[in-house]
């Protein structure tokens, strides 16, 4: 093994706290290249696609990038904003927000970054970045509400990989999920309620998160039981009766069973109910993407009126709202809890006079 050289240390230098927003990724650009490129990375995690090695290879390389690309790349462009792709925007926004929202909490210090975990910024060139700012510490925050497998574990498998090339590896915290955080279902029933105000009810709010193979929650996947629990808590606080709202499950890949219902066929079915208003909204993103932005807000609305049903109306995601980061900022802090220490200046010019003494070159 041969570890990367490490950030040349200056003594004296007060070390910092580093706090790391991941979310999944996007291409560069709305553009087959880059779209293959994105899907390839993100298609090659093993933990993503749990078929055979030699079996998957063969289907990924032979027919799905020689047929996806293209056609992705055009959902991409429908929902592309001027400043690029809404996942990396809305991240960057979020991440910027906890800086500021954090600083009115500590004087201690600390840095806030944020990586994709397919795609750029990339969670190994972040993290030297930290190191780079003398972050001793870092604070790991998968940005998905409901924990599985192949999402969040994702991220702490990079991670870890990472610091396996490391001389002087960082301290590392990790939040696990938060699917069940007061301040995130209170910011969701907020962000619903605030749409009711301004658009009026629906007849029918339906829930729908992303999917997964059924073989991951036989295997103890506990992501279909955190859904649960997030979409009964969101009922409660809007005050929900069981017929008002329905749980779901979008973007079924494949021919395996995949955890049910599913999004597509649960709108068809309350089109054929000539339902005469469905909400949709999707609480295990904490901010817009491909699946809300195209896959549930325009694929979702064909289904659903082409079916015989009324108005269809797609909630946003949190992405900048102001209670939604305020619960961030809550979660981060008490992750943090013993690590947020100021700085004692003349301590560290102390230490750092010390060190001088004993040969110390800066």
């Amino acid at each position: 093994m041969t570890y990367r050289t490490e950030p040349r240390h200056t003594h004296g230098t007060p070390e910092k706290t580093g706090i790391l927003l991941v979310n999944l990724g996007t291409p560069n650009a709305p553009t087959p290249s880059a779209v293959r490129t994105y899907l390839k990375e993100f298609l090659s995690d093993p933990r993503v696609v749990e078929i055979p090695r030699a079996i998957w290879w063969l289907i990924l390389n032979g027919i799905i990038l020689n047929t996806r690309p293209k056609k992705s790349a055009a959902k991409y462009a429908s929902v592309w904003m001027k400043e690029g792709s809404p996942l990396r925007v809305y991240t960057e926004k979020q991440a910027a927000l906890l800086q500021g929202y954090m600083s009115q909490r500590t004087k201690a210090p600390f840095v806030v970054e944020y990586a994709m975990r397919y795609g750029n910024p990339s969670i190994p060139s972040v993290l030297r970045k930290l190191k780079e700012q003398n972050c001793q510490r870092i604070l790991v925050v998968p940005m998905y509400p409901q924990y599985a497998a192949s999402t969040t574990a994702t991220v702490t498998d990079i991670v870890y990989r990472e610091l396996q090339q490391m001389r002087n590896t960082p301290a590392i915290r990790t939040i696990k999920h938060f699917h069940d955080d007061p301040g995130y279902i209170k910011a969701l029933a907020g962000s619903i309620n605030d749409y009711w105000m301004m658009h009026g009810r629906p007849e029918k709010l339906v829930m729908s998160f992303h999917g997964l193979p059924r073989k991951s929650l036989e295997q103890g996947d506990p992501y279909h039981c955190e859904c649960q629990k997030t979409g009964r808590l969101l009922a409660q606080e809007l005050g929900l009766k069981q017929e008002q709202y329905a749980i779901s499950f979008q973007s079924r890949f494949g021919r395996a069973e995949w955890l049910q219902p599913y999004t597509t066929a649960t709108l068809k079915e309350l089109g054929k109910q000539k339902t005469k208003r469905v909400d949709m909204v999707c609480p295990g993103f904490v901010a817009d993407c491909l699946e809300t932005l195209e896959e549930i807000a325009q694929e979702g609305k064909e289904d659903f009126q082409h079916a015989g049903g009324g108005e269809y109306h797609y909630i946003p995601c949190l992405n900048a709202r102001n209670d939604w980061m305020h619960a961030l900022t809550d979660m981060v802090i008490d992750n943090l809890q013993g690590w947020l220490v100021e700085t004692d200046a003349a301590a560290l010019e102390q230490g750092r006079l010390h060190a001088l003494a004993m040969g110390a070159k800066s």
